[in-house]
């Protein structure tokens, strides 16, 4: 729940129908664990239907402390990559954006700007661990998290130590349920069984290891490669930290991307996002690559 901030109900609501203001607290985190007898290992993805869009939450935009978010029409072909965040104790039981009771031990999360509810496949991208949400709440506030999670579903994934994971989100389309659910299995929930068959050993080979991915801020990508060394002197005069350029081709063009990193994990980069923020320069992003 590290770094995860939430709205009222009932402010989103004040703020959907009066003057799109809202009031966002950050909550305390609980050192309680919730019940220790219930295995999340037996509760199971949401399963992906048809709905109607709910009738709250669904504003065509709002705002929460200051910054003004813009809800999707369709969450059809969405895909992102960043950081999640989760929420448990605190809420249970309190209304979520959409009115509907939270519930710590449903698969449920909160976005940003997806439609609600909406349909998700997250994938945890350090130990490949997948599982299936319905959104139906709205945030995670906070500049540098994608998603925030239900305590059950965060508990899927093995992120409730750490607070926060390296976490791919997919959008899912009921209308078509083979999409997700051909070739689709959890590490955590195969049980297939397998049938023992003598195959002829194959010469073992040394095995490369596998590259972590790693954690950057992108703050600007230019096609002038000058432009990026004066913009990227600006950063470091700024934040007094070091900063690079990645050149990478993107449609044929070759851009110079300015980024500070890697850094070494999730609370740096918070660290690095505020600091950025104080010196005024708001437009940037946690990149995973």
């Amino acid at each position: 729940m590290t770094g995860s901030f939430r709205i009222s109900a009932v402010s989103l609501m004040i703020t959907f129908l009066v003057t799109g203001c809202g009031t966002t607290h950050e909550p305390v985190f609980h050192k309680v664990q919730p019940n220790p007898s219930i295995d999340v290992s037996k509760i199971p993805n949401s399963v992906p239907r048809q709905e109607a869009k709910s009738r709250y939450g669904n504003p065509k935009s709002y705002v929460v402390s200051g910054r003004r978010y813009f809800v999707m029409d369709s969450a059809r072909g969405y895909v992102e990559t960043g950081v999640s965040s989760w929420y448990g104790p605190n809420f249970h039981g309190k209304k979520t954006s959409s009115q509907e009771t939270y519930d710590m031990y449903k698969m449920t999360a909160a976005h940003k700007t997806l439609p609600i509810p909406s349909y998700v496949e997250v994938t945890n991208l350090r130990n490949g661990r997948k599982v299936i949400v319905r959104v139906n709440d709205r945030g995670p506030f906070h500049d540098n998290r994608i998603i925030d999670l239900s305590y059950v579903a965060a508990a899927k994934l093995g992120i409730i130590k750490t607070g926060t994971g390296l976490v791919k989100i997919r959008a899912i389309d009921p209308s078509n349920p083979r999409a997700y659910l051909n070739d689709y299995h959890s590490p955590q929930e195969s049980h297939q069984k397998t049938v023992p068959v003598r195959v002829k050993e194959k010469p073992k080979t040394q095995q490369q290891p596998v590259r972590q991915k790693q954690l950057y801020i992108q703050l600007g990508a230019f096609s002038e490669i000058e432009n990026a060394r004066h913009f990227r002197a600006r950063v470091q005069l700024a934040v007094n930290r070091s900063v690079s350029i990645a050149s990478v081709s993107a449609e044929g063009k070759l851009l110079y991307k300015v980024r500070i990193g890697p850094v070494r994990n999730v609370e740096v980069a918070d660290q690095v996002s505020h600091d950025l923020n104080e010196a005024g320069l708001y437009d940037h992003h946690i990149l995973f690559q």
